[in-house]
């Protein structure tokens, strides 16, 4: 598929608002972390918290907030994590005639970031996001 703003074959309008949907709660579920630690700790700082990637911020996570939690936020947070990791550092490729993102894992295993992939991811962020509000009380 062709866009007037650019001449790159691009993946389908459907897959694509997937993708960025993906992007976008993914973003609003680090936002609102970086509003827990905040709650948690006065110490931290909204300017460096926001600069800090995945790791770090799983590491706040684990010593500040969520310690008390059965560490049901930090796992979920984790796993959706990697899967992001995977969206973000992935490749375009042509996939049962069609443009979609394809990945590969730790052990350098391929797969395709496939449509049932970014939906399972979105599902995730918001039982996170379930889990984030339930632990913020309101």
């Amino acid at each position: 598929m062709y866009e007037s703003y650019t001449r790159q074959s691009l993946p389908s309008k459907e897959y694509r608002e997937l993708l960025g949907t993906a992007i976008c709660v993914f973003n609003s579920n680090n936002a609102f972390i970086i509003e827990n630690i905040l709650m948690c700790d006065n110490n931290e700082s909204w300017y460096k918290l926001m600069d800090k990637t995945c790791m770090p911020l799983q590491e706040k996570i684990k010593n500040i907030i969520f310690k008390d939690s059965n560490n049901k936020i930090y796992d979920q947070f984790k796993k959706i994590c990697e899967m992001r990791n995977r969206i973000v550092h992935s490749f375009q490729c042509t996939y049962k005639n069609e443009q979609i993102l394809a990945t590969k894992d730790k052990q350098n295993k391929q797969f395709y970031i496939t449509k049932e992939y970014l939906l399972d991811f979105i599902k995730k962020n918001e039982q996170l996001s379930d889990m984030l509000h339930n632990f913020r009380g309101f």
